[in-house]
């Protein structure tokens, strides 16, 4: 049996930027343990896997190396893409039923725009082992599905360093750490890492701007936010905030294109 794969870079504009995603779309799933075998076997932070319902609904599911995640940014970009721009599907908007409920995705002027739930945090105290492994400590700390950190400049940020040995044995799945600041050439700048992932540093994490995108409309005062993930990929976003709704935008590119053997 053979299936396709897509490799996509998502929330950039040019290839080797950006968060790459693998993509299979699939006509019956697969079991669970094939499919999480897939996504290790790809080594890449995400792999998603779509199969058409009707029209223009689709039930998608998304996979680390690891685990089974309940919301991921990047990978639907890519799906979405995938769909729109690799295979013969004539839509602009695509509908995703996922873990989190239903998600949407729009073409917009070339650009891609995610239909996510907000997730704001809540202040809370940060745990020891964490705080061990940074070498410059927050100005406050919160947390929603991730522990959120915010730092004082994004020169504070780019700077800091996470031991991620000292992280070894911390169970946040699904979870991750944000670190984030407010930014200099745009609202807000960020970076993600997950401990006990394959890719420790995240490039690019949509899913993390549903929580960074009502902190920062809060904290900022504005509903629309121009945010980089200062990864070493880097990753631009455009985000929005309406109601309990999160709208993240981007562009994404096709890396390669190809089939996986399965016994």
């Amino acid at each position: 049996m053979t299936i396709d794969i897509y490799q996509i870079d998502a929330f950039t504009d040019r290839l080797f930027g950006g968060n790459p995603a693998a993509v299979c779309p699939l006509n019956d799933w697969l079991s669970d343990d094939l499919l999480l075998s897939i996504a290790k076997e790809n080594n890449l932070a995400e792999t998603a896997y779509f199969i058409h319902k009707n029209d223009n609904i689709f039930h998608l599911r998304w996979f680390t190396p690891e685990i089974e995640m309940d919301l991921c940014g990047h990978a639907t970009l890519a799906s979405a893409f995938v769909i729109m721009e690799c295979l013969d599907y004539n839509v602009d908007q695509v509908y995703f039923d996922t873990m989190s409920g239903q998600l949407s995705v729009s073409k917009t002027n070339g650009e891609l725009e995610m239909n996510f739930p907000s997730r704001p945090p809540s202040p809370i105290d940060l745990p020891e082992v964490i705080a061990n492994a940074l070498s410059i400590q927050p100005q406050e700390v919160f947390k929603a599905r991730d522990y959120m950190l915010v730092y004082e400049s994004e020169q504070q940020l780019s700077d800091l360093k996470v031991n991620a040995s000292k992280l070894e044995g911390l169970n946040l799945d699904p979870g991750g750490i944000i670190a984030t600041a407010k930014g200099d050439d745009s609202d807000f700048v960020s970076r993600f890492f997950t401990p006990g992932a394959a890719v420790f540093e995240d490039p690019v994490t949509g899913s993390a701007h549903c929580t960074l995108t009502p902190f920062w409309a809060d904290r900022l005062d504005k509903k629309e936010l121009h945010a980089f993930q200062i990864s070493e990929r880097l990753g631009e976003l455009h985000c929005r905030i309406e109601g309990d709704r999160v709208y993240i935008k981007g562009s994404a590119v096709k890396y390669l294109e190809g089939t996986i053997d399965l016994p």
